[in-house]
Parts: C-alpha cells; sequence; structure tokens
C-alpha cells in the first residue's frame, strides 16, 4: 500500500515527507492507522547522529492509533483495537521480561537497527528499504509493527492525547518514581523540564515529593512547570543550589532526574551537588554515543553514598505501566491534553522541531 511518511535520508538534513511504499504485516505484526504521533527530542538525535542508526529511517516513536490488519499468529489483538505504541519492544518471555524489568527486554537491541525484527524493510522508496525509528517509525499515516510494541488500550481512550505515554510521559514519570523512587515528603530537582522532564515534575507531584524543583535556562517551561507540579524553579544550577539548601536545611535533594536535551558529562557532577546522603540521580537523558567522560565525586559516592542511575522508559514495563498512565490521566491525577502545546500537520515536522528547538513547546503533536 501507499503512504505519507516523514523520512530522514541523511545526517543534518530536514524531513522529508513524501508518499512511501509499506508491505503488509508478517507473522506477528500489526498493520495501524495512526492517530497522532509525539514529537520527541529523541528524533531528533537521529539527524545530528547522537542515536546512531541506519539510514535512510521512518522517524517517530511516539504514536496512538487503530489497527487495520493482522498478520499470521497474532491473537491478542484484532481490527478495530484501540492501541498505544511503546517504543520498547517487549516480548514477555526472555529473562529480563520474567524478572519485570521489561523495558531491558532483548528485543529492544533492535531499536537503532534500522530493519524490522526479522532483519527485512517494510517500508520502501527511491528503490531501497527504509529503517523504523525504534521499530515503529509514527511519522506515517500508517505503519506495521511487532506485536511485541503493541499495547491495547480501552477504546473509549483519546488517542491524540494518549500518544504521548508510548514515551515522554511514561519514562519522565518513571524517572522521578520508579528508578528514583521518589517518596512522599522528598525533594526532587528536575534538571531540563521538556518533554520527559515535564512528566518527571508530575511524578513527582504524585508520588507526594514535598519540594520539586524545576531547573532549565528556558523561562517559558520554567512557568510552565508550576502547572504540573513545580514548586520552585532555578535557571542555573548554582540558583538550584542555593534554593534547594535554603529548602531542605542543607539536606539537599533526595532525587535527581536528568532529562536535558542531551546528557552531557558535566552534568553529572552538577546533579550530585544537588542531592544529599543517598541521594539518587538519575540520568534520563540521551547521551553522544561517543562520549566516555563524566565529571563526579567519587568521595560523595562512598562517604556519602550518592548513587547514579541509568533510566530507559524510566524502568517501566510497556504493558503493565502504560494503561497504569492512562488511568491516572481518566482519574484526573495525571495531565496530558495540557503537555501538547502546539498540533501539527505532518508536512509541518519541521517547524515542528523547529519550535523545539527554539523552547516554546513543552510537546509538540503531528495529528494526522
Amino acid at each position: 500500500m501507499k503512504t505519507k511518511a516523514a523520512v530522514m535520508w541523511g545526517l543534518h538534513q530536514k524531513w522529508e515527507v513524501e508518499e512511501v511504499d509499506l508491505d503488509g504485516p508478517k507473522e506477528n505484526e500489526v498493520l495501524v492507522k495512526l492517530m497522532a504521533s509525539g514529537l520527541c527530542h529523541s528524533d531528533d538525535h537521529l539527524v545530528t547522529g547522537d542515536m546512531p542508526m541506519q539510514l535512510p529511517v521512518v522517524g517517530g516513536h511516539e504514536g496512538a492509533g487503530v489497527i487495520v490488519d493482522v498478520g499470521p499468529g497474532v491473537k491478542e489483538v484484532a481490527e478495530g483495537d484501540s492501541v498505544v505504541l511503546s517504543f520498547i519492544p517487549a516480548c514477555g518471555r526472555c529473562e529480563p521480561c520474567t524478572r519485570g524489568m521489561s523495558n531491558l527486554c532483548v528485543l529492544g537491541a533492535a531499536i537503532i537497527a534500522g530493519p524490522q525484527l526479522d532483519g527485512s524493510f517494510r517500508f520502501h522508496a527511491k528503490g531501497q528499504g527504509l529503517g523504523q525509528m525504534c521499530v515503529l517509525g509514527t511519522f506515517s499515516e500508517y505503519t506495521v509493527v511487532p506485536l511485541a510494541s503493541v499495547v491495547k488500550v480501552d477504546p473509549s481512550t483519546s488517542l491524540h492525547t494518549a500518544a504521548l505515554v508510548g514515551c515522554g510521559v511514561t519514562t519522565g514519570y518513571g524517572s522521578a518514581v520508579r528508578t528514583g523512587e521518589t517518596r512522599d515528603g522528598d525533594a526532587v530537582v528536575v534538571m531540563g523540564v521538556g518533554g520527559i522532564g515535564i512528566n518527571a515534575v508530575q511524578g513527582a507531584r504524585i508520588a507526594g515529593a514535598r519540594a520539586i524543583i524545576a531547573l532549565d535556562p528556558v523561562e517559558y517551561k520554567r512557568g510552565r512547570s508550576l502547572e504540573f507540579g513545580a514548586t520552585h524553579t532555578a535557571a542555573t544550577v548554582e540558583e538550584a543550589v542555593s534554593l534547594v539548601t535554603e529548602l531542605t536545611r542543607g539536606q539537599m535533594a533526595d532525587v535527581c532526574v536528568v532529562s536535558t536535551d542531551s546528557a552531557e558529562g558535566a552534568y553529572v557532577a552538577q546533579a550530585l551537588s544537588l542531592v544529599g546522603k543517598r541521594g539518587r540521580v538519575v540520568m534520563t537523558a540521551i547521551p553522544h554515543p561517543t562520549d566516555m567522560s563524566v565529571n563526579m565525586s567519587l568521595f560523595d559516592l562512598t562517604l556519602y553514598e550518592k548513587q547514579v542511575r541509568g533510566s530507559l522508559f524510566g524502568s517501566s514495563n510497556p504493558r503493565r505501566d502504560i494503561p497504569r498512565m492512562l488511568t491516572l490521566y481518566h482519574t484526573g491525577q495525571l495531565k496530558l491534553a495540557e503537555l501538547i502545546t502546539r498540533e501539527y500537520t505532518l508536512e509541518e515536522i519541521n517547524q515542528g522541531f523547529a519550535d523545539m528547538h527554539a523552547g516554546i513547546n513543552l510537546r509538540g503533536l503531528i495529528r494526522f
């Protein structure tokens, strides 16, 4: 079939929106008609090369839609089902999955490879196969994805808002609550309050944190963070250190989530300076793949038992935690619609990313 998709043909180029060919679903795959796709900074990492992936590729990894066809062997879902697509495929059978770590499923190795799980391509254009971001490719009107990436949701769910829980919401919330283990009464710092960080703020609020400091140089983001649960804001690390010292009487924060546009080695030491004894620094931001240097105090790690923790998808399990996010939304505890600053057509995708870089969006959304 033919579908319109946004393709990245080479590094540091713009997204090209064009008609491409899409094969039907193979065994344990489904064909999905997308309703919406979030514009996540991780997609922009394809452009810069910070997320190394075989190009060309159909972008997008944060989407929701309706199943229009299923391949052989698919029994869990059927045509007409509403689904959210998880950027982490989870088989449910490998050792990490059976240990409750579906975000580390062995299938996750495929998310930066390009082809589908079987090594072949579903999208084609200009005589060659096109990869799919995180085996999804949600910057397309239609896409074929593995059953392992599909989470069925209630048919009454608004798929335009539900698209955001496929990555940003669940990752941010989980970074604070699951990886960071935020508890009631904690003080939490969120370093970078974009599409991921703003949901770390929400997670800390829902978990009962008494003080939530949103740290970001962009005034607009600092202001919006107060709507989602931040109790205080800071524009610089120095300002945040002074503020946290005052708020905690020198005990410092319990958790610091690093959700900047990209991870830098220098940020680790800065984050460690914001947490106190046994404080937890959660690294959620995507780093440069060749960056092997980190600035930090080993003295802090040993004598104060401070911790640095990596976080993928907020240490969340897709089939359990995506529906849980939607339940929190339906019960009024989690904001979703308010996250969407602007909606774009697929043809406006480059403007959407330009707005993201300009710091005027919490989350841009492509609406099909």
